[in-house]
């Protein structure tokens, strides 16, 4: 009962832009472990059909689409998520998707699941919130708010329509 309130709690406070979320102190002596496989830009490079931007908006060389038509998101090109907001559940961040066959219209609550778990220990597993619409010059888009309950190397699969896609990032505070 009381993880299903944690839950609750989390996924609420996602949805608000101040939920008591700070920013974790950064260590100058931890170290982190090269082993983590980050998802790199593929070459050639995920080109997401019409009428979607040619590259992520806003983004020089910092970010990039992964995947396919199907299910994609903007990885950023490093592969490390760093500062994020941190509370005692742990580290939150945003998550757009995009599907050439998703359309806000239709369906306003997308049947995107997103889930993940830590490579680098078998321990801990992500809190993602239910999915919500999103829509700005990057074209309609799906939204999942996750909290990672730890720094580390992290795999993130989104599921939508029978199409899934992961990538890996590093969590760092």
């Amino acid at each position: 009962m009381l993880s299903k309130i944690l839950l609750l709690s989390a996924v609420a406070c996602l949805a608000v832009a101040s939920c008591g979320a700070r920013t974790a102190p950064a260590s100058s002596s931890q170290v982190y472990p090269t082993a983590c496989p980050v998802t790199q830009q593929p070459s050639p490079s995920f080109v997401p059909p019409s009428p979607y931007l040619a590259h992520p908006p806003g983004s020089d060389p910092v970010e990039f689409w992964y995947g396919s038509a199907p299910l994609w998101t903007m990885l950023k090109s490093d592969g490390v998520w760093a500062a994020l907001p941190h509370r005692d559940e742990g580290y939150s961040q945003k998550v757009f998707w995009w599907s050439q066959d998703y359309s806000i219209e239709q369906e306003p609550v997308p049947a995107l699941a997103v889930t993940g778990r830590r490579l680098d220990d078998g321990a801990s597993t992500l809190i993602a919130s239910e999915a919500t619409n999103a829509q700005g010059d990057f074209g309609a888009a799906m939204l999942v708010g996750v909290v990672i309950p730890t720094s580390g190397c992290w795999e993130i699969t989104g599921s939508y329509r029978g199409n899934e896609l992961s990538f890996v990032v590093q969590v760092r505070p």
